[in-house]
């Protein structure tokens, strides 16, 4: 079969941070062993997105064509949705080609399949979680395709999901053929972010309260074997000439001892790398600081979201204010850029808590400062996903209710401290630009 698989809009404009789709060219690279004939189609980077959707298929006309929702909306407090874009996008394909199957899934679909299947009815069959077994099995058995995790399809009119079991080990992965879809389409098309991901694991053992990387990847973390995570970025900056990737684990440093074989096989071999990752504050120490700076991190990301010890509990991260400070102590002394990422107006916020969000910030600068490297402080509100406790909050404080559509973008933000997000960024960023400016506020 010919297979065209199709990035739909993950990002609001060509602007925006743009990643390299991962996610579809490694399901592409398992459909061609598997024997199909694979065409791959990034919305994101056209500027008629929906005119190059248009022109792929009816040059290609696919046998079937796959949709990958990657996010649902931008999340950072914005109010736009992608689910238009998707839903734009599957009528095209209906319309184009009214008889070819449409297969949908992503990480953003396995939040809400039914409910977006029941809004779509043109989509044959979805799936829900880890596509790489479950894809191929489905193009063997396409009319009577059987037990299948995480299936969506219909049944007597009704949108039914089969359980998802995450059975894919990283014994069979395979290295995503970057050939389907050529980097060189996206080499310095970021300002900020590294456009190549590179995935050294599955699963997350942590149980934050607003947190869908559980239900998406498992709780159970599933490990690649470091040195083909190095093999990996040997080859593509061999082939490539690629240097900077992001490691895409939900927390990068955890299991201890995984991203430090990683980065001790990066100075053996002497690649000239450099790499980025979300961290885990409570298991840095100096010396494993010291080993990430050398094999080229490039910035800690610290997604801590508590600025205060009640807000740290309510979001069940199992941190202390003192465990931040240490991690913030620890990469002063580095000359790697640090961003500290934090949620407001979590449930139970007070003038208190507010006054403590301060000094921690206060608190942050005064470490950084001597060597400049605090990137940035990041606010926003919690985005309201369903299945977590914060929507159980939501729910019981009325701040959410039946008729609330979690599709869509709503944020958890009680109206008496709605503001505290822009109090405190106005606050942190005098801070900021100051410090840049080598002046006192």
């Amino acid at each position: 079969m010919k297979i065209l698989l199709v990035q739909t809009p993950s990002v609001e404009s060509l602007t925006a941070e743009r990643v390299y789709p991962i996610g579809i060219v490694t399901l592409g690279t398992h459909l061609i062993r598997a024997g199909h004939e694979v065409v791959l189609l990034d919305m994101n980077l056209e500027v008629d997105a929906y005119g190059a959707l248009k022109e792929k298929l009816l040059a290609e006309q696919p046998d079937i064509v796959g949709l990958s929702l990657r996010n649902i909306d931008p999340l950072a407090n914005k109010t736009s949705s992608l689910i238009p874009p998707l839903v734009i996008s599957v009528r095209m394909v209906h319309a184009v080609l009214p008889s070819t199957p449409i297969v949908v899934g992503g990480t953003g679909f396995s939040l809400f399949p039914e409910r977006i299947m029941e809004q779509l009815p043109e989509i044959r069959y979805g799936i829900k979680g880890e596509a790489e077994y479950g894809f191929p099995k489905l193009l063997d058995h396409f009319e009577q395709p059987g037990n299948i995790s995480g299936l969506c399809y219909r049944e007597n009119g009704r949108v039914m999901v089969r359980p998802v079991v995450s059975d894919f080990t990283f014994e069979d992965y395979l290295v995503p053929d970057r050939d389907l879809l050529p980097p060189e389409l996206y080499r310095d098309i970021n300002d900020y972010v590294p456009a190549f991901g590179i995935e050294t694991k599955r699963g997350c053992l942590l149980n934050c309260a607003y947190c869908v990387y559980p239900q998406l990847q498992g709780k159970i973390m599933r490990c690649r074997k470091p040195a083909e995570v190095v093999d990996e970025m040997e080859m593509l900056q061999a082939k490539y000439g690629l240097r900077d990737f992001h490691f895409n684990d939900p927390v990068i440093n955890l299991p201890i001892g995984h991203l430090e074989e990683i980065c001790e096989e990066i100075i053996k071999r002497k690649l000239k790398v450099t790499w980025t990752g979300f961290f885990r504050e409570d298991v840095l120490d100096q010396e494993k600081v010291k080993l990430y700076e050398k094999s080229g991190c490039s910035c800690f990301s610290f997604s801590p979201d508590g600025y205060c010890q009640n807000s740290l509990n309510v979001l069940q991260k199992n941190l202390q204010v003192s465990d931040i400070l240490k991690a913030a102590e620890l990469t002063a002394q580095t000359d790697v850029v640090v961003i500290y990422h934090f949620l407001t107006n979590v449930p139970g916020e007070n003038a208190e808590t507010i006054e403590q969000g301060k000094a921690l910030m206060d608190r942050l600068y005064e470490i950084h400062t001597p060597r400049r490297n605090l990137g940035a402080i990041v606010l926003n509100n919690i985005r309201i996903m369903p299945g977590t406790p914060l929507e159980t909050i939501a729910r019981r404080q009325g701040e959410i209710d039946g008729d609330t559509d979690l599709l869509y973008p709503v944020y958890y933000n009680p109206k008496r401290y709605a503001a505290t997000r822009y109090s405190l960024e106005t606050y942190h960023l005098t801070k900021n630009v100051f410090m840049w400016q080598k002046m006192k506020v």
